[in-house]
């Protein structure tokens, strides 16, 4: 039996997903089981750069990677390119035969490329992010479980007719990122935070002065941090480390850079976004930070971890630019209490 999982972003949510298919492969040592992702997420999945069968330390949890452009087709869809690589892929897909495919996204865009397969099992949560995603399912999944994890879990297990219970997923190592991350830690303390700022939209963002107030008290407390500047966050990284330099810099890491260098942390904090996640995941001690979304549906998924959120803060995905109320009144001496602890360390 030949499985395709559809999981296209963000990262998040990829990581996300990947505990359930990790226990879907235990579950099933000999199944194939296959991946299509956006193009710039294929990282998390696989350290090659083409799309090659076989599982190995660099592409350890799908046999082989579809690597899809959906972004840069909603750009141009009346494109030449686009109709050329959307027939590409279809034809790619529907030569697989696919017996299952799982939409773990549950979009309309991921529900229409499951069913342009042509497999005859099409399974997604009954009640998807995007409710009209359900029309292409022939299996719809009940998933009352509150976490995301376990939620994309009950849709592996509807969609194979057997409970699959979720796993420590494992993530690509490159040889050349560990090179990387190697030569960026060589003045580095064993013993450091990596802190990440930014987050999807800023109702979740926790104020750089405070993430610089928090690196400096872990300083004094010999601990270094290595500030994450994701794409267009080296602005923001660089105020937090600003009059910090002496035990604060920022990183810039490719995704295979930023997995070698997050096992490598003592600590991670963070708001909800897809690095916390990944420490999260890899079983580094977090500390997360929330406001507008639930760390029950979304925060950490096993380990150490310590989740601060205001009583004040109500679910809200509304991408606003300014921090959520509720987040605002976490304060510094909250979060270094709780980074501190995790770290063994006394305030």
């Amino acid at each position: 039996m030949r499985v395709l999982i559809v999981r296209l972003s963000a990262m998040g949510d990829i990581i996300h997903a990947m505990p359930a298919v990790a226990g879907l492969r235990r579950a099933f040592p000999d199944l194939e089981i296959d991946w299509a992702i956006e193009e710039r997420w294929a990282s998390l999945l696989s350290a090659r750069q083409a799309s090659d069968s076989g599982l190995s330390p660099e592409q350890p949890l799908a046999n082989v990677v579809h690597r899809v452009h959906m972004r840069r087709w909603r750009k141009s869809p009346f494109s030449r390119s686009t109709r050329t690589e959307l027939t590409a892929l279809r034809t790619r897909l529907r030569a697989i035969h696919y017996d299952h495919v799982i939409d773990l996204q549950g979009a309309i865009r991921s529900a229409l490329l499951a069913r342009t397969t042509g497999a005859k099992v099409i399974a997604g949560a009954a009640q998807p992010r995007e409710l009209p995603a359900r029309w292409f399912y022939n299996v719809k999944a009940h998933t009352p479980a509150r976490h995301v994890v376990d939620q994309a879990a009950e849709t592996v297990s509807a969609a194979v007719g057997r409970t699959v219970d979720p796993e420590p997923p494992p993530f690509p190592t490159s040889a050349e990122a560990e090179a990387g991350v190697d030569r960026l830690l060589a003045d580095v303390s064993p013993q450091f935070a990596l802190i990440n700022p930014g987050a999807g939209w800023g109702a979740k963002c926790w104020p750089a002065h405070r993430y610089s107030s928090l690196v400096r008290v872990l300083g004094r407390h010999g601990v270094q941090s290595l500030v994450n500047a994701g794409p267009g966050e080296v602005g923001l990284a660089n105020a937090v480390c600003r009059d910090n330099e002496s035990f604060a810099r920022v990183v810039e890491c490719s995704i295979l850079q930023l997995i070698s260098l997050t096992q490598r942390a003592a600590l991670c904090v963070g708001g909800d976004t897809g690095p916390v996640h990944l420490a999260s995941a890899l079983s580094v001690p977090v500390v997360a930070i929330f406001g507008p979304t639930d760390p029950a549906r979304n925060g950490p998924y096993g380990g150490r971890y310590a989740v601060l959120r205001s009583p004040e803060s109500k679910r809200d995905h509304t991408r606003h630019r300014e921090p959520e109320a509720g987040l605002l009144t976490i304060t510094v001496e909250e979060v270094t209490e709780a980074a501190l602890s995790l770290l063994g360390a006394t305030a």
